[in-house]
């Protein structure tokens, strides 16, 4: 058997990167650091991160370090700043390095793979998590779960067993399905469905929480992947929908989607990874998609308005 996991490079040290990276910092300090370069990776070596009011000062690599390589290495940006990453972490990944992308979308792991091989690569998805990010600074109230492991597979390979053994070690909540793709299309079709109509109507997780005419809104956004879904031969269902709303009960009223804190803090967002590729599926396997239409195009407006 390989060696177990020692280390983890993180790049990506938004709401989701810096939550993982500190729960690792708390299991060991050692363990863990971050891969950011420029005026990123310059700001995180000298301020660090704020995480649930603890300041945690990571070592960052920056991307020419030709220090050892990390024994897994968690991919957390948004989809704009993926082939960036992907040139970025080149000299953190080495012969036995394994690579968990914990992005939004259904592509990021194929991406990757076609870099440094899908035998490097395995599918994962967050979900449940409550972050919320300002600058260099998060806070979350429930780490939520990591859902991880091989695209396919009905018993956990060697390289997801080692995963598994050190997410233990460091507390981090996790689950490995057989079955990924399914579980990455029921996040793409919650994140199409939550976080672009959160932007929409400007809602925290308390109006979905509370607003049943929200929750129609945001389930007939989700309904359209739906029925991509069966044209693809994933096959998620009406149940799948329901599943989310236990999840959502149990968000922090307050908490808001990752997109809604885009547009707020006037970033740019996701909007090509979810309406976008909902629209570019419908066309490709003929599912009328006029909610997500609808969405792209006002999402993008609000973009418009920030720049």
């Amino acid at each position: 058997m390989k060696k177990p996991i020692e280390t983890v490079s993180i790049i990506g040290a938004g709401a989701v990167g810096a939550a993982y990276a500190s729960i690792l910092h708390e299991m060991d300090r050692h363990c863990v650091s971050l891969v950011a370069g420029g005026d990123r990776g310059r700001r995180l070596r000298k301020e660090g991160l704020m995480v649930n009011g603890k300041h945690y000062l990571i070592p960052v690599f920056l991307p020419e370090d030709l220090s050892k390589p990390s024994d897994l290495v968690m991919v957390a940006v948004k989809h704009h700043h993926l082939d960036e990453a992907i040139r970025d972490v080149k000299n953190r990944v080495g012969a036995e390095t394994t690579i968990m992308s914990v992005m939004n979308g259904i592509e990021s792991e194929e991406q990757i793979g076609a870099v440094y091989g899908m035998r490097k690569v395995l599918y994962a998805v967050t979900m449940g998590i409550d972050a919320l990010r300002e600058e260099n600074r998060v806070t979350y109230t429930t780490q939520g779960k990591l859902f991880f492991g091989e695209a396919r597979s009905a018993v956990p390979a060697e390289r997801v067993a080692r995963v598994q053994a050190f997410f233990e070690k460091a507390g981090i909540i996790y689950e490995t399905p057989s079955d990924m793709i399914r579980i990455l299309w029921w996040k793409f079709m919650v994140n199409v469905g939550i976080n672009q109509t959160s932007v929409l109507l400007r809602a925290a997780y308390s109006v979905f929480q509370t607003s049943q005419e929200a929750r129609n809104l945001m389930e007939s956004a989700m309904r359209e992947v739906l029925m991509l879904s069966e044209k693809a031969g994933v096959n998620l269902s009406e149940e799948d929908i329901g599943k989310f709303g236990i999840v959502l009960q149990r968000l922090s009223p307050q908490g808001k989607t990752s997109m809604l804190q885009d547009i707020e803090a006037r970033r740019k967002t996701e909007v090509e990874m979810f309406a976008g590729k909902v629209i570019e599926l419908g066309k490709r396997l003929d599912v009328p998609t006029p909610i997500n239409q609808k969405l792209f195009n006002a999402i993008r407006k609000m973009e418009a308005g920030n720049d």
